[in-house]
């Protein structure tokens, strides 16, 4: 297996504010994650694996299809939250290119709000191996609507600070997936919703995100002083988009998707 370091930005930024992603991250719509639990045929006697679980927002939602759960993130802090938000999940350390599991352990692999930090053929393979034959992939982003005004308002403040973080917008991830011969699209499907937040859970949600929270200590005032001010000014519904993709494993050798000497 390939064992690849987690970015700093993830690693540094989600383990200063896990409890500040738990409060503020909106839950996944049951519309969304009902299509996507019938798509993975998620169900009792099934096993799905959530990668890069986080503080468990997708874990819940699998947990009701009934399927047996193991839960896998890196960070320590926000595996910290998710046993206790969840306790007696079976939450392990590990990432999407070296996963604590056995050859042919899974159902169904999901990954939530994450696919875009891995190393994308590194991931594959190891979900290629994990899955069993006839096993599916589904990925799913809440995404904040960039159509509303007030999405653009908050990029204006956030966007500029990113630097070179991976972003699920820029579509780099796409390319690991459309170059892979060990999954193929099998569906996609998208849901649009809103979430009323207080003042608190809108300063939550912004300092929640990686480059943010990653920032020093005096910096990271600054930008929350501002998001404060717009969080003011803008008492309205926030507009999300819940995006999914499901893909097939194929049959095929994973090792060969790996790098040249990994």
């Amino acid at each position: 297996m390939v064992g690849v370091s987690v970015h700093e930005a993830a690693r540094r930024g989600y383990a200063r504010e896990a409890d500040a992603y738990e409060r503020g991250r909106p839950a996944y719509p049951p519309e969304a994650t009902s299509w996507l639990g019938w798509q993975l045929g998620l169900g009792p006697g099934r096993t799905v694996v959530d990668v890069g679980a986080g503080t468990g927002k997708l874990t819940r939602a699998l947990l009701q299809s009934g399927a047996k759960v193991i839960a896998v993130e890196p960070v320590a802090a926000m595996r910290a939250v998710l046993g206790r938000e969840l306790p007696g999940v079976d939450a392990r350390e590990g990432t999407a290119e070296s996963m604590p599991l056995g050859d042919g352990a899974a159902d169904a692999v999901v990954v939530g709000q994450a696919f875009h930090w891995f190393d994308g053929p590194a991931a594959l393979a190891e979900f290629h191996r994990v899955l069993r034959p006839g096993g599916r992939l589904g990925l799913i982003w809440n995404l904040r609507d960039r159509r509303q005004p007030l999405q653009r308002a908050i990029d204006e403040i956030t966007e500029p600070l990113r630097g070179s973080t991976p972003s699920v917008g820029r579509g780099d991830w796409r390319a690991a997936l459309a170059d892979s011969r060990l999954f193929t699209v099998h569906r996609e499907h998208t849901v649009k919703f809103e979430v009323r937040v207080d003042h608190d859970t809108f300063v939550d949600r912004i300092a929640s995100i990686s480059f943010v929270a990653a920032l020093e200590e005096a910096q990271r005032r600054q930008v929350l002083d501002r998001v404060h001010a717009l969080a003011r000014e803008h008492p309205e519904p926030w507009s999300y988009v819940t995006e999914i993709h499901v893909y097939e494993r194929e049959p095929g050798a994973a090792g060969s998707e790996l790098p040249s000497g990994a």
